[in-house]
Parts: C-alpha cells; structure tokens; sequence
C-alpha cells in the first residue's frame, strides 16, 4: 500500500515536470524526488513484504511516464549528434530481438533485471544532471556503453534461460 503512493508519487512529480522548464529548479526538484520514488517503492515494498503484481506493473508505468516526460521535456533542448542516434538505436533493436526471442522462447515477455540493467538506469538517470556541465557527446559514452552491454547480457540469459549469479 505505502509503496504504490510512493510510485504514485513518482506519476505526478513526472506530470508536473511538464510545467516547468529543463535544467530550472523545480525541474530538478521534481526529476530528483522522482527518481528517488523509484528507488523507495521496491524498497519499502520488499521490506514491508507488500510486493505485488499490482505494484510491479504501476512500477513500469510509472517509469514509462517519466521517461516520456523526460524525454518530451529534454530532446527538444538537446542537441543530439547522429552517431548517438544511431548507437541509440541498435540499443533499441538488441532490446526488441531480447524481447521478441524471450516470447518465442519461453511464450511469455521476458526482461531480466540484471546488476547491468539497474547500472545503466542509474547512469541513464544521471545523464540530465550532468547536461549543463558535460557536453552530451561526451557524457552519453559511457551510458550507451553500459546499456549496449547490458542488453546483450540480457539477450544471452533470455536466450539460455541462466540467470544472473547471485539473484
């Protein structure tokens, strides 16, 4: 229960991230309490032994907001050089053939959440911090390197049907 008002928390500061401007801030305040959200709610979750399939799914829609947000908010300030599009996007075919080999597979959407996946969440989350003191081609290196191997690790345990060592 206090977990999904925590995720519900991280819905509305992502709404109202829509009404402030990039880099102000409110936008800060918002985008950190945020991502703070994320963290707390699996936390108290898994502590209060409260987790539920109700919980994970407002969970992924939570992060689904804020990342539409974010992104409505920040590409139109941002200027993208190509190569990054580019790398973006063979990001994005890895993690669609992960997802379309996992149904075929094991007949159900599979997404593993691996140490690599929660790094690059957590470099991804730090990535618009950064933006007013590191230019984007340099700071988006090691972010699109840590997701680029993160989804081909996830490809392979989709794939072999091994999980992580460890979870």
């Amino acid at each position: 229960m206090i977990a999904n008002l925590i995720t519900s928390l991280r819905i509305i500061c992502s709404a109202a991230l829509l009404f402030f401007p990039p880099f102000s801030p409110a936008f800060y305040i918002l985008y950190l309490t945020a991502g703070a959200s994320d963290i707390a709610d699996g936390m108290v979750a898994r502590k209060a032994n409260t987790v539920s399939e109700f919980g994970s799914r407002l969970d992924t829609v939570a992060d689904f907001i804020f990342i539409a947000a974010c992104l409505s908010k920040l590409l139109p300030v941002m200027e993208v050089p190509a190569w990054l599009w580019v790398w973006i996007g063979i990001i994005a075919v890895i993690k669609i053939i992960n997802v379309v080999s996992g149904f075929i597979i094991h007949k159900q959407l599979a997404a593993e959440h691996t140490i690599m996946n929660k790094i690059t969440g957590f470099l991804l989350f730090l990535l618009p911090l950064t933006l007013p003191i590191i230019d984007l081609q340099y700071s988006a290196v090691p972010v699109c390197a840590a997701a680029t191997f993160a989804a081909i690790q996830e490809g392979h345990f989709i794939r072999t049907g091994r999980k992580e060592k460890g979870r």
